[in-house]
């Protein structure tokens, strides 16, 4: 089941996002955080708000996925950068592709334009199933990070929604 993230998830919330972040190329940083500072991330996340949502399954949650602005500059409101990460143990069952139809539609109601997937060039997992979701390739960022003693690149996906019917520059 997939719901709004509440902040009892966190821990787990956390959990999940540290392994990812000690154990694998899904997102370029190398320190794991704190509760203090997921718990930060998601107050701004509802201060901002801009979805969290788990999957939960027998009453645990087994991945999560958010999103937000692409760049900080006002002219890119229309467009959004997704994040989803699934639990070790539950990887490969269909959590992450769920997710991320949940970020689509909301982000459709919400009015988005675009919704871009920041995506290691290796991870080809993640790849096929954001091409499978009707993503399009972009184009390579090539070493944009450097983790794990080598250079990473990072491949860029979109996929246009119907975006708002008037557009403004407001």
């Amino acid at each position: 089941m997939i719901r709004r993230a509440v902040e009892r998830d966190l821990i787990k919330i956390l959990e999940i996002y540290n392994e990812a972040v000690l154990n694998t190329t899904a997102v370029y940083s190398y320190n794991a955080q704190s509760l203090e500072e997921r718990t930060l991330w998601f107050q701004s996340k509802n201060k901002n708000q801009l979805p969290v949502l788990v999957f939960e399954e027998n009453d645990e949650v087994v991945g999560f996925g958010t999103y937000g602005p692409f760049r900080a500059w006002p002219a890119y409101k229309y467009t959004i950068e997704h994040s989803v990460y699934v639990d070790k143990g539950s990887r490969n069952l269909g959590i992450g592709s769920a997710l991320v139809k949940a970020i689509i539609n909301l982000a459709d109601e919400q009015k988005i334009a675009t919704i871009v997937a920041g995506i290691d060039a290796l991870n080809d997992k993640s790849i096929r199933m954001h091409v499978k979701l009707g993503f399009e390739y972009s184009g390579t960022i090539k070493r944009a990070g450097h983790k794990f003693g080598k250079w990473l690149d990072l491949a860029l996906y979109q996929m246009n929604l119907r975006g708002p019917q008037d557009p403004s520059d407001d």
